[in-house]
């Protein structure tokens, strides 16, 4: 584990000169996964720069959970499709944060198609939450280069309420 972490260590070094956050114009693709109280989402979506400090951003999550009712009488699986659109304020002019580090936080709209099943049977009329949602989010990504970065998100107001890691790369 050592190892692993100084090796880590040496790489994000290597690449000081990264430059954060997205231009007006350019365009980054995101992709991870995440944590919820219904299953492990994924996804991936991509951000616009639209202004000196704002972007656009749409996404696409897929998660599922199984759950047990009664004394294993019953399973219920679930499955959601998610489409999600956001908009960030980015942070590093205003607070003169370092170029390899961009924090923002920002507003989303989310429609989810959720799918139950209960014993293999499709359930009609029941999907366990509603189909819209609003959400908040703030994070933050640390670019190894001009490229390539990590980031971590933390959100709620939605499905993939919770946390979020994943890996950005600019175009």
């Amino acid at each position: 584990m050592k190892k692993i972490a100084l090796l880590l260590a040496v790489f994000a070094f290597s690449f000081a000169n990264a430059q954060a956050p997205l231009e007006e114009g350019g365009v980054q693709l995101n992709a991870g996964v995440g944590t919820s109280g219904w299953g492990t989402p994924v996804y991936v979506g991509l951000d616009y720069g639209i202004a000196t400090n704002w972007t656009l951003g749409a996404e696409l999550s897929y998660q599922s959970y199984n759950e047990n009712y009664g004394y294993g009488n019953g399973k219920v699986k679930s499955s959601i499709l998610g489409i999600q659109g956001n908009g960030n304020y980015h942070f590093n002019e205003l607070l003169s944060i370092p170029s390899e580090w961009d924090f923002y936080a920002g507003a989303n709209l989310n429609y989810y198609s959720w799918t139950t099943k209960y014993d293999g049977e499709k359930l009609s009329g029941y999907n366990g939450a509603e189909n819209f949602g609003i959400g908040l989010q703030v994070g933050g990504r640390y670019f190894f280069s001009d490229n390539f970065g990590v980031n971590l998100q933390l959100g709620g107001g939605n499905v993939v309420s919770g946390a979020k890691l994943g890996i950005t790369y600019k175009f």
